[in-house]
């Protein structure tokens, strides 16, 4: 009886020292040697080296000189501590509100802009968190974002080409733009856009 507890002892503590110390140590160290950037997680600086976000996480812009991305449902809107959908199917009322909302927003926003609102700028994605938009949906918004930046579109188009991410591996998923980085690349670039005056 007791030789059987000390062997079932013994191999709790091996398992527990193998499992619960040594296996997190090993992949934490190859993650920081082989993969630091992503295992810190992906994080993004802006040109004095303030981190202003991670390459993973979707956040809102709102200024019209800058791209925006997917809407979301994450708690009150990008909010990575609450990632989610907003679960509403496709017959909710609520959901083609907001829909139909939004693209109404975009068009008034984006007058010079060629052809329909892209859907995946009026539909969230499943973590709400999607920092990635279509090349598509990128060029659609250009003459907003020219406009307000004083810029000639087609130096932004060529930005916008230039930050167009290919499938991963080369086969899955499809071409795509950070939006983060993107607006990142267009202050780099142009300066940062001219703030509307506050109101009195």
């Amino acid at each position: 009886m007791v030789s059987a507890l000390l062997v079932a002892l013994r191999a709790s503590v091996v398992t527990l020292v193998l499992t619960g110390v040594m296996y997190p140590l090993v992949v934490t160290g190859v993650a920081q040697v082989l993969f630091s950037q992503e295992a810190n997680g992906s994080l993004v600086k802006d040109e004095q080296g303030r981190e202003v976000g991670s390459a993973l996480i979707g956040q809102g812009f709102t200024q019209p000189g800058y791209f925006q991305p997917r809407p979301s449902a994450a708690g009150a809107g990008y909010d990575a501590t609450a990632s989610g959908g907003s679960n509403l199917g496709p017959t909710s009322q609520k959901l083609r509100d907001r829909a139909v909302a939004d693209a109404d927003r975009l068009r008034r926003e984006n007058p010079e802009a060629p052809g329909p609102v892209p859907a995946e700028l009026v539909t969230a994605s499943a973590s709400g968190l999607d920092p990635h938009v279509s090349p598509e949906s990128a060029l659609w918004q250009v003459p907003r974002v020219a406009r307000a930046r004083g810029v000639d579109p087609a130096r932004v188009r060529t930005l916008v080409a230039s930050q167009v991410e290919g499938r991963t591996f080369g086969v899955l998923g499809e071409p795509r733009v950070n939006v983060l980085t993107l607006n990142l690349a267009m202050d780099r670039q142009f300066g940062g856009p001219a703030r509307a005056p506050a109101s009195p």
